[in-house]
């Protein structure tokens, strides 16, 4: 580690993405998956216009499908925000693709419950 990374306070991470910005989301695969490697728990779940992604990221030809593919076989996809992927029409991709629908906290899901259990969350 150089000395300007600035370590992770908890082993277990959480990375919540809210955007549907392709070039945004990259970065939550890949530091998912880094975090995964390095022996930490780095789950991802997918809020907001993110949601809207999964369909497009199971096509063999886009160029998110291998770390998306990657991600879901480490099993670092927690799940995808239940109302989010209701509201934007994207529950059908998250059962086709196996990812949870969660949300427990008036259909979406909670950082509070995370974080009593140690997290660190991170937002994208």
């Amino acid at each position: 580690m150089s000395q300007d990374t600035p370590p992770v306070q908890g082993k277990d991470v959480v990375l919540f993405a809210f955007r549907g910005d392709p070039m945004c989301f990259i970065h939550v695969l890949l530091n998912g998956i880094d975090l995964h490697e390095r022996g930490r728990q780095g789950l991802i779940v997918l809020e907001g216009d993110a949601v809207t992604l999964v369909e497009k990221m199971a096509e063999p030809g886009h160029f998110l499908s291998k770390p998306f593919q990657k991600a879901k076989s480490l099993g670092i996809i927690h799940g995808a925000c239940k109302a989010c992927s209701a509201k934007l029409k994207a529950t059908e991709a998250m059962e086709n693709e196996g990812i949870p629908l969660i949300g427990d906290m008036a259909g979406h899901p909670a950082m509070g419950e995370f974080l009593a259990n140690g997290f660190t969350v991170i937002t994208f």
